[in-house]
């Protein structure tokens, strides 16, 4: 026999305990009936469990409080869950528990340690998680419907269900159309299509300008050159009757996407394509995730900055000083090392505005766009509904600022901005 039990057994010669049990349709507590043994005899408690006739004779309900309603149940099991009495919880103690004495110690054994300290905090009860509670709660829960009174297994299952998918809603508050891994996952895969298409295409002029050097002079951009060499194959066999289908791929390159059998250029046509539709993909997303932030810099460089920061809550939190000069954490490294001149901008570099400045203005521009962008990432990430309202007051004001370096025009206050941005969202 362990130290534990040895000890259990002797200080449940004058103790009586109790066992509560939290189910999704409210709070029961049962009495142990024969404590110095089960805290003793753990291997015969472990099998009692599986036996509904002899697990009776070792616990015994002392009383079950319904929850009223399933906001109640909500309620309570959020503040269990972060490990506070609720105030359910202590009436139904203070009720049906009986007050420990000196001839009589009350034990109370509950599932989770710290529930048991804000109820040994709150209301002086002795509690306890380990030996043979835990088999008995386990008990408890296989055979919940047959202990209480006029309860059934649909009914327990019913409120179980119920009660768990309010508290995941609560918990995840999940929406599928601002999710920002998505944007994540396009930009990325974006660049990486980027790539390729430049690799095929050099390749194809490469290859095809041994059969047909002058077209690399008629058609120098890629896509076209792509399409155009698939439908001419062989150039000895291009005739006056093609001119007018080879004129329409040429003037207007949506109308030829013909599929052809696997070959270096049909890859990049497709390729080119798919490019094109997941741009406008990323393009959607940005509008449902980020509107605001979409609206100021534009898509590709809102949705760089989303996937650099890892998501739009991290780029929310970040202060505008770091979304200056993220994508340039190499150079400011080397800057600190060297105790040279830190870079201006980083991702921002690719915005439109960094390059409409003068030289003197790149950096104080830049400055004021992370500012900008700071403020429209966070009105994305905690506003309840997305608009662009906003984005485009923000990009305005960005506008304004490019003007005033210029001919000295005093822009409007960021308050007096943000306040018609309001009236406009009503």
């Amino acid at each position: 026999m362990s130290q534990y039990q040895i000890a259990l057994a002797t200080e449940s010669l004058s103790a009586q305990m109790f066992v509560l049990f939290e189910h999704a349709a409210g709070y029961a507590l049962f009495r142990v009936k024969e404590f110095e043994e089960t805290g003793m005899l753990l291997p015969q408690v472990e099998e009692s469990v599986t036996d509904i006739s002899r697990f009776n004779s070792i616990v015994k309900l002392v009383g079950f409080s319904p929850f009223k309603t399933a906001l109640k149940a909500l309620e309570n099991l959020n503040s269990i869950s972060e490990g506070i009495l609720p105030e359910d919880l202590q009436l139904f103690l203070e009720t049906f528990l009986p007050k420990s004495s000196k001839k009589s110690k009350v034990i109370l054994g509950v599932s989770e340690p710290k529930i048991g300290a804000s109820i040994t905090e709150s209301i002086g009860v002795t509690c306890q998680h380990v030996g043979a509670i835990p088999e008995i709660i386990r008990g408890i829960r296989q055979h919940f419907p047959k202990l209480i009174k006029g309860f059934t297994a649909q009914s327990s299952s019913t409120a179980q269900l119920g009660l768990g998918h309010s508290y995941s809603r609560a918990k995840v508050k999940f929406n599928v159309n601002r999710v920002d891994n998505m944007i994540i996952q396009s930009i990325a895969l974006l660049d990486q299509l980027d790539k390729d298409i430049n690799t095929f295409s050099m390749r194809i002029r490469e290859w095809y300008s041994y059969h047909f050097p002058e077209l690399v002079k008629i058609v120098p951009e890629n896509y076209l050159f792509a399409k155009v060499a698939r439908f001419v194959k062989n150039r000895k066999e291009l005739n006056e009757e093609k001119l007018e289908e080879l004129e329409e791929i040429v003037m207007d390159s949506g109308k030829a996407k013909a599929i052809l059998d696997a070959s270096r250029s049909s890859m990049v046509v497709s390729l080119a394509d798919y490019r094109k539709e997941l741009s406008g993909y990323l393009a959607t997303k940005m509008q449902d995730v980020a509107p605001n932030l979409a609206t100021l810099i534009g898509d590709q460089v809102g949705a760089r900055l989303i996937a650099h920061a890892g998501s739009l809550t991290n780029l929310a939190k970040y202060p505008a000083s770091t979304v200056q000069i993220l994508g340039a954490e190499k150079a400011l490294f080397r800057a600190l090392k060297t105790r040279g001149n830190t870079p201006k901008y980083g991702l921002l570099y690719h915005s439109t505005f960094i390059g409409r400045a003068g030289a003197k203005n790149k950096g104080r521009i830049s400055r004021y766009l992370a500012n900008k962008c700071s403020i429209a990432s966070r009105i994305d990430c905690f506003i309840d509904e997305p608009t662009k309202v906003f984005g485009q007051k923000l990009r305005q004001q960005v506008e304004d600022r490019l003007k005033f370096y210029e001919t000295g025009d005093i822009p409007a206050k960021n308050i007096d901005v943000m306040k018609e941005a309001l009236e406009e969202v009503g």
